[in-house]
């Protein structure tokens, strides 16, 4: 008993610095201070794409540019069979789950054009597995790589961004190509 509670005290203290570790990074001292970079940071809506079906992401760079090294991490959802056994006879059940995309991604570009392509990899967790491509296996897989391709429009100073391209995924030693097409907002 005694071990179990000490266990549990000390999993809500990782819990809780954890969480405090990542809020702080919300945190600004000056908002709208000087050096701040307009076209950094991105939220944006994607049917396809990373999230599979569809996904609300949050996009920014890991320097004070709208180029370069960055990453994005969204929450989404997807729509697909989930099989089960019963007496030897396969059933499928159409079952919709969220999906959580995070990538590492990098922006080529020339500083003065909004005119960019963006090459990145990740990984989407979906919370639950699921026959996604249905490719009648027994290999079901709840996480997928993920890649991208895309052509990507963003304002020099911030406003209605969008981006399209080819985004494929690989799960079950499979890969399934698909697109991405996002509209959003940089700021």
């Amino acid at each position: 008993m005694f071990v179990f509670v000490t266990k549990t005290i000390i999993m809500k203290r990782i819990f809780f610095v954890c969480l405090a570790l990542v809020s702080s990074s919300f945190l600004f001292a000056q908002p709208g201070a000087v050096g701040k970079v307009p076209g950094r940071t991105q939220f944006y809506a994607e049917l396809g794409g990373a999230g599979i079906l569809f996904s609300a992401n949050i996009d920014t760079r890991f320097a004070k540019s709208s180029l370069g090294w960055g990453g994005r991490v969204g929450l989404g959802f997807v729509t697909a069979d989930e099989m089960t056994v019963i007496s030897g006879n396969y059933n499928y059940e159409l079952r919709s789950v969220v999906t959580i995309p995070a990538q590492v991604n990098y922006i080529f570009g020339k500083g003065d054009s909004p005119h960019t392509f963006e090459v990145g990899a990740g990984v989407t967790y979906v919370g639950k597995k699921l026959e996604i491509f249905n490719f009648y296996d027994d290999k079901t897989s709840n996480i997928f790589g993920t890649a991208s391709f895309m052509y990507r429009r963003q304002p020099l100073k911030g406003g209605f961004t969008w981006r399209i391209g080819f985004t494929p995924l690989v799960a079950k030693g499979y890969i399934q190509p698909s697109g991405g097409v996002s509209v959003g907002y940089s700021f």
